[in-house]
């Protein structure tokens, strides 16, 4: 299965399971208040791990059946990188539904949730913190590592990766336009290697849920941007060298630091070019 292709079955199928989902989130349970104060649909994130698992499924069956026939054997290459995006969807999926359903909100950041936990306190938010990292551990376990320091240093790029779409889920559209522009570079640099066919699916998902999100009908919620922000995370592990993902591990550190001082919201909208992006097919009224 092609980059393209996964993109596009993975917006395909997003689309379906938005539809057939919308009964699901109607259901007062999901109800929150987004930034304008309206009342909007939260943890969008399911059209996402639902997307990824029936298309994870039905690959599985044909390569199995190719393979039966003597036709093509399972491509290990990308089957295995699919699996690691199926785990990361999977686990940080549900730990972002919890904090979407029952997270008040209140312990926001590292140093809040560490706080909450040392006072004796498990928060929702740390719950998703302890548990993601858990999460991360095991999909990159999944791929062959050099070294324990590589392994830790992988899971880690994916945690932060992960924090870091949350970090952004401050305004509609933005994680998905984020997402989609991540998704792109990542792309055309590897040269659209098919080990990012399961980061593909979930971008796909990702861009059928972008224009619900910013016409103010649903919302990603932690179920969604964890997820987003991972299983990028987890394109640049499998298809970039050592070196790149260095690169790329310490601006997430820096990103995830700056975001305990700074806020992203307010760089933003100080900037005009960001600002229009941002702006670009939100509702202003």
């Amino acid at each position: 299965m092609t980059v393209a292709v996964a993109l596009l079955l993975g917006a395909a199928v997003g689309a379906l399971a938005w539809w057939s989902l919308g009964p699901t989130f109607e259901h007062p349970a999901l109800s929150r208040q987004n930034h304008r104060g309206a009342t909007v649909a939260t943890a969008g994130g399911l059209v996402l791990v639902l997307t990824a698992v029936v298309l994870e499924g039905a690959a599985r069956l044909v390569e199995i059946v190719a393979a039966d026939a003597d036709l093509n054997p399972i491509p290990l290459e990308t089957g295995i990188p699919r699996l690691m995006v199926l785990v990361a969807v999977l686990g940080l999926g549900a730990l972002g539904l919890v904090d979407d359903l029952v997270g008040t909100g209140e312990s926001g950041g590292f140093r809040g949730h560490l706080g909450a936990l040392l006072r004796g306190r498990l928060t929702t938010g740390s719950l998703k913190l302890f548990g993601g990292a858990a999460v991360c551990l095991v999909a990159v376990s999944l791929d062959i590592v050099a070294a324990p320091g590589r392994f830790l240093a992988d899971a880690a790029l994916v945690a932060l990766a992960a924090n870091l779409g949350n970090l952004l889920d401050r305004a509609p559209g933005r994680v998905g336009k984020v997402s989609l522009t991540v998704f792109a570079v990542l792309a055309l640099a590897s040269g659209f290697d098919p080990r990012l066919a399961g980061t593909a699916v979930v971008v796909g998902a990702g861009l059928a849920l972008l224009r619900p999100d910013l016409r103010e009908r649903v919302m990603l919620g932690d179920a969604g941007a964890n997820v987003l922000g991972a299983v990028l995370g987890l394109g640049v592990v499998v298809a970039f060298g050592p070196g790149v993902r260095t690169v790329v591990l310490v601006l997430l550190v820096l990103l995830n630091l700056a975001s305990e001082a700074v806020s992203f919201s307010r760089v933003i909208e100080r900037v005009p070019p960001l600002r229009a992006a941002d702006r670009l097919g939100r509702r202003t009224g």
